[in-house]
């Protein structure tokens, strides 16, 4: 799956992408902006990493932050919707998660949730990831692009 292949359907769709990232820190959007011409494509990103950003920045519901915590599916959830409200994106995707080494408010390290908000709604694909600090947010962006490239429906190469 390569960030390429979304910037392209994207651009021949005539549609934009954008994202709330907690988890990645911005690897995301980095990676999709590493492809020449991705500025046609790539509105932006929020970096929401604090908790309190989730809400002011992409709009999390506030109550769910302080019911659930910073990592739930339905979080991701808003922060798709955020980001594609925010920056006025066909698409958005929101990640949130732990990349470890440690658990947080009592979640697994590999625990990931990413959201994605399009025309036709939005969902949310829960993971439960292996690996180190690293491998843990590299492999958030592969499946959060590959999320994204599943609802664009592009061919697997």
């Amino acid at each position: 799956m390569s960030a390429a292949d979304v910037v392209r359907a994207l651009g021949e769709r005539g549609e934009t992408v954008a994202a709330a990232e907690s988890l990645t820190a911005g690897l995301v959007t980095a990676e999709l902006t590493s492809v020449p011409g991705s500025s046609a494509v790539v509105r932006g990103g929020l970096v929401v990493y604090a908790t309190d950003l989730k809400h002011t920045l992409a709009g999390v519901d506030a109550a769910l932050l302080a019911r659930h915590g910073a990592v739930h599916p339905e979080v991701a959830r808003q922060l798709a919707e955020g980001a594609r409200e925010r920056c006025g994106a066909t698409w958005g995707l929101g990640l949130t998660g732990v990349a470890g080494p440690d658990p947080q408010d009592g979640v697994a390290p590999g625990t990931v949730h990413i959201g994605l908000s399009g025309p036709s709604g939005s969902s949310v694909r829960s993971l439960t990831l292996g690996g180190d600090r690293d491998e843990v947010r590299k492999s958030s962006t592969t499946a959060a692009l590959t999320l994204l490239r599943d609802h664009l429906k592009i061919p697997v190469e």
